[in-house]
């Protein structure tokens, strides 16, 4: 028998075990891993006996053309109460992100948003009324996605808030978004003074009906190759929207032109907030990511995440086999750069609808698309690229529609599976914008931020006992 001259060694588990052999001079290489299903013994037989079963993946096959074949128009302008069910008639009904969340329990920036949509429908004529009202129960809250609504950071959508109006044309249905207000002292980070106020009455009272009229005119706009196009110009979808709001500019502001929607002056004051907003567009691709994942939904037997939303308490997940059922666990505090004179103490936890767009496979699924991003929320862009590479491991597939340059092209990751999120320890990255923890205060930076584990957990749990252990 031949003497063995060379050792190399495959260190799994703890790095200092792999110590002593590096002292001798043994070449070792460290192999992070952990145990699947965070090491629950009985949740890893389920995922076991969940992989590559017949039955979930005829369900994800089908969860996931669905996702692929959806094509979601811009149809227009309405208004919540108009528009969005339960909200008409007079109701006094506030939607808000993430799962559904009881007043006393709500975060900060949150509140603060309720107390000014209150006072921007004129329940209450102070933020001590309105907080009163919402403590003594006199206004329903609801979340954004029971609605087919969806809403960034706080999300809070109020009855007569404009609202955008996206079809999916094979039979999704209407989903919808507020309108974006900017950065700053803005609602959606839960500021409610007079200034706050007062731009959201302009954006109804003016905003809102210049572009209803603009869209009368010119017709509906397919935007899944304007999401595409946008990709390809240095946009991820989610925290950079430079390109998308650009090209979305571009048409509205001719057809705005040609068919006078407005007099001069009026249309001068709509585009030029319009221009000043790089995010504008944000809520349209919010809308437009529900209806792909809404149709999605409601395949028994299927691992795919077709919600992540969170409220600055809880982060909640929905799959496809349960439409409508949340998977909660406390959300995550969001890491990046903060504005000068805030810090981590300052921030609450991770907040908003906006993660739908990772769901549906842009955002920070697509940050190869958008290098610039990491000036935004932190790291490189190695990392931003990276975060890509490492999302391809959780998911069901790639979206040949939505491509990436610096990934030759290839379709960006989509389809979030949770059994190869539980079998991976893997977690969605998300790219967001961070609040202050207090009412009123607004953004103070941004950053990345983790779906915490439980909700897939959970989830898996669920699916597993759907399934059954004989139905195989």
């Amino acid at each position: 028998m031949r003497a063995l001259t060379e050792v190399s060694v495959i260190n799994v588990g703890l790095e200092r075990f792999a110590g002593p052999l590096k002292t001798l001079g043994v070449p070792v290489v460290q192999l992070q891993w952990q145990p699947p299903a965070a090491g629950d013994a009985a949740l890893g037989q389920a995922l076991a006996r969940l992989t590559n079963h017949p039955r979930v993946e005829a369900a994800n096959a089908t969860a996931f053309e669905r996702y692929l074949n959806a094509n979601p128009v811009l149809e227009g302008v309405g208004e919540a109460a108009r528009d969005i069910p339960g909200m008409g008639g007079n109701k006094r009904v506030l939607l808000h992100s993430g799962p559904p969340a009881r007043w006393d329990a709500m975060c900060g920036p949150q509140r603060g948003a309720l107390i000014g949509a209150v006072l921007f429908e004129g329940w209450a004529e102070n933020p001590e009324q309105a907080e009163r009202l919402l403590a003594e129960g006199g206004i329903e809250l609801d979340s954004c996605n029971h609605r087919n609504a969806v809403g960034p950071m706080a999300g809070v959508i109020s009855p007569s808030m404009p609202v955008w109006r996206v079809r999916e044309t094979r039979g999704g249905g209407l989903t919808f978004s507020n309108f974006n207000e900017g950065l700053g002292r803005v609602l959606r980070f839960g500021a409610n003074g007079a200034d706050v106020l007062a731009r959201l009455k302009w954006m109804r009272d003016t905003l809102a009906p210049v572009l209803s009229k603009t869209f009368d005119a010119s017709g509906p706009i397919e935007l899944k190759p304007l999401l595409a196009q946008a990709l390809h110009m240095g946009d991820e979808g989610h925290n950079r929207n430079v390109a998308c709001t650009s090209l979305l500019f571009r048409k509205l502001a001719t057809a705005a032109a040609e068919h006078r929607a407005a007099d001069e002056a009026t249309l001068a004051e709509v585009f030029r907030f319009i221009a000043g907003n790089d995010h504008f567009f944000l809520n349209i691709s919010m809308a437009a990511c529900k209806a792909m994942l809404n149709a999605a939904a409601g395949v028994d037997a299927s691992s795919m995440v077709t919600v992540m939303a969170r409220n600055g308490v809880d982060f909640g997940i929905q799959i496809s086999a349960f439409p409508g059922r949340w998977f909660e666990a406390a959300a995550n505090y969001v890491e990046g750069l903060y504005f000068p004179g805030y810090g981590p103490d300052d921030a609450a936890r991770d907040l908003g609808d906006s993660a739908i767009t990772e769901t549906a496979g842009i955002g920070g699924f697509a940050m190869a698309a958008a290098p610039a991003i990491v000036q935004f929320v932190g790291g490189t862009s190695d990392d931003a690229l990276n975060n890509s590479l490492l999302m391809r491991r959780i998911t069901l597939g790639a979206n040949s529609g939505f491509t990436l340059p610096m990934l030759n092209f290839a379709g960006t990751p989509a389809g979030i599976d949770i059994r190869r999120v539980v079998d991976t320890g893997i977690l969605p990255i998300i790219n967001t914008g961070i609040a202050h923890k207090a009412a009123g205060v607004g953004q103070i930076g941004a950053g990345l931020v983790r779906a915490p584990a439980g909700c897939f957990l959970k989830a898996l749990a669920a699916l597993a006992e759907r399934v059954g252990e004989d139905d195989a």
